[in-house]
Parts: structure tokens; C-alpha cells; sequence
């Protein structure tokens, strides 16, 4: 099976050899072509697609912009000149980013990236558990004990029914570990389960007596995810 994707660039001669590359990849169906992030956002708000292939540089939209409207919910590699968006690129939770020129070898090992996450997302569905990395071991966390997990500065902590857990652990480590139909990001500084939501009113979520915020950045996702868009 393949994996349906698009490109976004606006230099035609990038969107020609990454068009070059996607019809010579067995792993890939391309849907659609766009030179602008304003096409592009109109084609995503009612297209599934499973990866993009995403420029910086795009018009009046920025491909950054594009990544923070949170209209993209898919696998993204970024493909861009400019080394110095890579940071905010995997702050953004980005597959991988490649600097052109690349080869078709190394879009080639981005694409695999994409596949492995993708095959992770299947298999997290029906996942139970997890091990957090916490001082000196690996403790093992029931995923419906969670209540949500907060960010304090380079530590997470880890809220559940019975214990608080800190770990070292990315967000975005837990984001590839856990599915977000069960725990899900809704702010830069929380993730939350939201079988444990008690409330939502106007951009704050009750967890028993804790109040959690919505940021701009997650709130579309998070509304489709609780099923009130």
C-alpha cells in the first residue's frame, strides 16, 4: 500500500526533482502539487494526506506558518535551503528535514522515517502501557492511569491516578509513543487523556481540579480529537 502525499514548493525547479522522486519511490502516491500554502491549507482541510513534502519559503504563507495553523495532521519532511529553520521544524514534531540539494538516497531514508512512524501509529493503537525513563529506571505506566502530563522546563512530569512521575523525556518522544485518541497534546507545555477530561469551557480544559489551557497551536486538533470542531 502506498502512501498518499503532496509537495509544496514554489521554486519549479525543486518541485520538478521531488516530483521526480516521489513517482520514482514505490512507497509513494502523489495527490497534488502546490506553489502556494494558501492552496495547499484549502486542500488540507478536506483531503487525508498521509505525508507532505514541505518548502519554507512559500509565498504568503510560510511553510512554518503552514506547520503552526495545525491543519496539518499528517508525516511532514520539511525540504528547504535554509539550515537555520531546522530547530523550529522538529519543534513542530517534523519527520525530518532535507537540505537541498539531496539525493534521491537520502529522500529515500527520510520516506523509511516516515513508513517506520506510521507502522508505530498501527501498532500504538493498541497499546496499553508504556516504560518512562525516571532517575535510575524504567517504570512501567498504564496508559489509562494518566491524567495528563505537564512541562516543567527540561523535566516532564507525569500525572496519574496514583503517583507523579518526573522524566527527562521529550514531548515529542511521548508523542511518538503514545496515540492521541488516548493522550494528546493541547499545549506546549501539556499533553492530556482525554477519557479523564471532565469539562471544557471556551480554551480550558477541567481535569478534576486542575484547570488546563488550549493554545492556539493545538486547538484544532484537539476539537476534531473530542469531536467538536
Amino acid at each position: 500500500m502506498k502512501i498518499d502525499c503532496i509537495i509544496i514548493e514554489d521554486e519549479p525547479l525543486a518541485m520538478e526533482r521531488i516530483r521526480a522522486f516521489v513517482k520514482k519511490s514505490s512507497l509513494l502516491h502523489l495527490l497534488a502539487v502546490f506553489d502556494s500554502g494558501t492552496d495547499a491549507l484549502a486542500f488540507l482541510r478536506s483531503n487525508d494526506v498521509g505525508l507532505i513534502f514541505l518548502d519554507i519559503n512559500i509565498g504568503a504563507i510560510s511553510g512554518i506558518q503552514l506547520l503552526e495553523t495545525n491543519a496539518i495532521r499528517s508525516q511532514v519532511i520539511i525540504t528547504t535551503a535554509y539550515q537555520e529553520y531546522a530547530l523550529k521544524g522538529f519543534d513542530l514534531a517534523v519527520t525530518d528535514y532535507l537540505m537541498k540539494p539531496f539525493t534521491f538516497e537520502r529522500f529515500t531514508q527520510a520516506v523509511n522515517k516516515v513508513i517506520t512512524n506510521l507502522s508505530r501509529s498501527v501498532i500504538s493503537v493498541e497499546k496499553k502501557f508504556i516504560f518512562i525513563k525516571t532517575e535510575y529506571r524504567l517504570e512501567k505506566i498504564f496508559l489509562h492511569d494518566i491524567l495528563y502530563i505537564e512541562g516543567m522546563r527540561d523535566y516532564r512530569k507525569i500525572h496519574t491516578i496514583n503517583k507523579k512521575i518526573m522524566t527527562l523525556q521529550t514531548f515529542r518522544s511521548l508523542e511518538e509513543e503514545i496515540p492521541p485518541a488516548i493522550i494528546c497534546r493541547v499545549h506546549k507545555s501539556y499533553m492530556v487523556a482525554l477519557d479523564k477530561i471532565d469539562a471544557v469551557e471556551k480554551d480550558m480544559i477541567r481535569i478534576k481540579d486542575i484547570s488546563i489551557p488550549v493554545s492556539e497551536t493545538f486547538k484544532r486538533s484537539f476539537f476534531e480529537l473530542i469531536g467538536s470542531k
